[in-house]
C-alpha cells in the first residue's frame, strides 16, 4: 500500500482523503460482502482523490496467508486495468519517463472507424497493475451525435430529459417509473 499510495501521490498527484483499518469480522462477512476468506483482513483502506478535481479511488490492502501479492495478467479473468483521461497524451508519457515509469510502446492514435480521435498507452506502475492513459481532446468519432451526450473529461453533462430524482433521492425512470438507488 506504501508503495502505491507513494506511486499515486508522486505520479498522479493524488492526495489522501482518509485511512482506516484494520478492519477484521468475526462472521462470514468478508467472503459475503467481498468475496475474499472469511478470515481475511483489511489492514489498511484508503480513499484518494486523484488530482484536484479527479475520481476518487478505494484502495484496500488484504491479510491473509493465501493472499497473492501480484496482479492478475490483464488477460486474464479478472483482471483489469485503469485508465486515466490526459489532454495531450505525449506530454503524459513524457511525464512518467520523468518518474522512471515505462510506457509499454508509444502512444497509439486511432484515425479511423468509430474509435478515431482516441490516443492511448499502457504502462505498469512498480508493484505490476497496468494502467492506460487516454486522451481524446477532440473527441471521439462514435461519440460525435450521441443523444443524451456521453461524458468527457472537462464537460458538464446534465440529467437526461427522461430520468429526475424522486423525494428519496433515488432515481426514477419516467419511461417506466423504475425507482434505482443511486451510485
Amino acid at each position: 500500500m506504501t508503495q502505491a499510495l507513494d506511486f499515486l501521490a508522486t505520479v498522479l498527484g493524488a492526495e489522501v482523503l482518509y485511512e482506516i483499518g484494520p478492519i477484521r469480522a468475526e462472521d462470514n462477512w468478508m467472503a459475503a460482502n467481498l468475496g475474499v476468506a472469511a478470515d481475511a483482513v483489511i489492514e489498511r483502506l484508503v480513499m484518494v482523490r486523484i488530482g484536484r478535481h479527479g475520481p476518487a479511488l478505494e484502495l484496500f490492502e488484504f491479510a491473509h496467508p493465501d493472499t497473492d501479492r501480484h496482479p492478475p495478467a490483464p488477460s486474464a479473468v479478472g483482471g483489469q486495468h485503469l485508465a486515466f483521461y490526459v489532454e495531450d497524451i505525449d506530454a503524459g508519457v513524457e511525464d512518467l519517463r520523468q518518474h522512471g515509469i515505462i510506457a509499454l510502446g508509444e502512444p497509439k492514435r486511432v484515425t479511423d472507424g468509430p474509435q478515431a480521435g482516441l490516443a492511448w498507452v499502457h504502462f505498469m506502475a512498480p508493484w505490476g497493475q497496468q494502467f492506460e492513459l487516454v486522451s481524446y481532446p477532440t473527441g471521439i468519432a462514435a461519440y460525435g451525435n450521441r443523444e443524451p451526450a456521453v461524458w468527457a473529461p472537462g464537460s458538464e453533462v446534465s440529467e437526461p430529459d427522461d430520468m429526475r430524482s424522486g423525494d428519496d433521492g433515488r432515481l426514477l425512470d419516467t419511461d417506466d417509473e423504475t425507482a434505482t438507488e443511486p451510485a
